[in-house]
């Protein structure tokens, strides 16, 4: 069997483009949440979650941040895992009605964005990142 490989410019894009891949649904989901608050708000609050304006607030703006941040690969190793339980936890949350071949799969569509995340925590930002940069600047110590 045939492995590809990549070099690592290749490398580099790849793991720049499946960020902003992964990030687009955050940012989709984000806008949609900022441009109909009383619609979300009122779908947290029918579920009888507590608090449904806090958890409202929150969801939008780890949507939004950890979408742009993902995209700019800064921090993207805590920016991945945090949105990788975000994502299990709205699964179980919002979808767990498995019975609903709807729900099945946006269940399946938020544990699938985990393991993706959780492959960009595993493995970093790549090359084309704020991470990268932060790295390469900082000066190795000498004694």
């Amino acid at each position: 069997m045939n492995s590809i490989s990549f070099n690592s410019k290749q490398n580099q894009t790849l793991a720049l483009i499946g960020r902003i891949l992964i990030a687009a649904i955050f940012l989709v989901s984000g806008l949609g949440k900022l441009a109909a608050p009383g619609a979300t708000i009122g779908y947290i609050g029918s579920l009888g979650l507590p608090a449904p304006m806090l958890g409202y607030v929150a969801a939008m703006t780890l949507e939004l941040a950890g979408g742009v941040l993902l995209i700019i690969g800064y921090r993207t190793q805590l920016v991945a895992i945090l949105l990788a339980a975000y994502s299990l936890i709205t699964a179980l949350i919002f979808h767990h009605a498995l019975g609903d071949q709807n729900q099945m799969f946006h269940f399946l569509k938020n544990v699938a964005m985990a393991g993706g995340l959780i492959q960009v925590a595993a493995y970093g930002a790549g090359g084309l990142s704020l991470d990268s940069r932060r790295e390469t600047s900082v000066a190795p110590t000498t004694r």
